[in-house]
């Protein structure tokens, strides 16, 4: 048996008080009695695209198509490097669902097949809501799916991934990212699908939100990507409290992540929210990121930053009123996430976030959290005091381009 205590501080007595209310909490919520259990469970989306077993069977390019499941991201690369552009676009209108979610592809050639498939599932969901042999229900269903895909089909949209499958994944790109200097990927927490991703509800704790908003800040030459590329938890119930769709996602993230280095961006930083640190937590070791940024973060299934296994300089941000800092820190039997992040012991730099209100505040204007993701999202913005948990030290982020500048922030001097 694994049991991590909840913080690192207080007294003796305090911390297994701690422990056993937190063992207690986790057992209750394993149980399924607890008002946390309010989410029903999800099975993950997980392997290659839809569209996949097509793929593999086009013959008519004189060979083997690389395969979704197993080829690189820079082999991927490489394979759509060595085509005509007009034999990219062949391919991306005869499987635009592969082609779409194809880490290593051309960036534009996703965008361009991403639409043909939204343009087809939208056709397909008219045809069902007239079809005399569904029930009203499923013409409701049909209906609601074709207006989400007319709204993912918006001039100016580009999405670099989209999946209809369970309740829908998609990644959207905010800023020019072929050209971009800096790019950044969040990675959002429970209840975001294709349909709340960029909810008006509760703006700032959507991943598109969150994206629009650090893609402002941050300003010209910076790409942020919304990416909900995995299954999220559903509510407050054993998902949330489990790696299972973590554990799922996390590949799906480093292969994301692997795709956009192969297709020649710059190393990105990764923002993770809630359950979403959990996701990059597991991702880490096989993240090809610079900055890994955990907000809200209920833990990360790691002991300390050391257990990452990560090249990548690792910043936490929690504020005061966040209901995340009343979950106990555990892992008990697979449940709880572990050790919390922004905890002085875990080692990560930390975020300002005295602004930031609730849970899903971190990234509102006027925030000091959004000013110090923007500094970390592009190096050369205005410079904000953080404090090195690591070290112990204060440091300023952004302004000057100096070495020392360089070596706090993550841009290479």
């Amino acid at each position: 048996m694994r049991l991590r205590s909840w913080k690192a501080r207080g007294s003796w007595k305090s911390r297994g008080r701690r422990t056993l209310i937190a063992a207690a909490l986790t057992t209750t919520i394993a149980a399924g009695t607890t008002g946390w259990a309010v989410g029903n469970e999800q099975q993950p989306v997980t392997g290659p695209p839809p569209g996949t077993q097509a793929w593999r069977a086009d013959r008519s390019w004189g060979g083997r198509l690389p395969d979704p499941a197993a080829t690189a991201p820079a082999r991927v690369a490489a394979f759509f490097g060595s085509l005509s552009e007009a034999q990219q676009h062949r391919l991306a209108t005869r499987h635009p669902s592969v082609v779409g979610n194809l880490d290593g592809a051309p960036i534009s050639l996703r965008y361009e097949a991403n639409s043909l498939s939204l343009k087809a599932q939208r056709t397909r969901e008219q045809h069902r809501e007239s079809d005399p042999s569904l029930t009203s229900q499923d013409h409701a269903q049909a209906r609601s799916l074709a207006a989400r895909y007319g709204e993912l089909l918006s001039p100016g949209r580009q999405i670099l991934a989209f999946d209809p499958r369970g309740r829908g994944q998609v990644a959207q790109v905010y800023g020019d990212l072929a050209s971009a200097k800096h790019v950044s990927v969040v990675v959002p927490g429970s209840d975001m699908d294709m349909s709340t991703f960029d909810r008006s509800k509760d703006e700032y704790g959507t991943p598109a939100g969150m994206a629009r908003s650090l893609h402002a800040a941050a300003g010209d030459g910076t790409a942020v990507i919304a990416w909900v590329g995995y299954t999220t938890p559903v509510g407050l119930g054993p998902d949330a409290a489990t790696g299972r769709l973590a554990e799922a996602g996390a590949p799906r993230l480093a292969r994301f992540v692997q795709g956009l280095s192969a297709s020649g961006t710059p190393r990105p930083a990764v923002f993770c929210h809630s359950y979403g640190s959990v996701v990059c937590g597991l991702a880490a070791p096989q993240l090809t990121a610079s900055d890994l940024v955990v907000l809200g973060s209920p833990g990360m299934r790691a002991d300390s930053v050391a257990d990452l296994h990560t090249s990548a300089r690792v910043w936490a941000a929690k504020d005061d009123s966040d209901w995340i800092g009343d979950v106990p820190n555990v892992e008990l039997f697979g449940l709880g996430h572990g050790e919390d992040p922004a905890d002085p012991g875990f080692g990560a730099r930390r975020v300002p976030a005295e602004r930031a209100e609730g849970h899903t505040g971190y990234f509102a204007p006027g925030t000091d959290s959004l000013q110090a993701f923007a500094a970390i999202a592009a190096p050369t913005t205005a410079p904000i005091s953080t404090s090195d948990h690591s070290t112990g030290t204060g440091i300023r982020t952004g302004g000057s381009a100096s070495a020392a500048d360089a070596r706090l922030i993550g841009e290479r001097p």
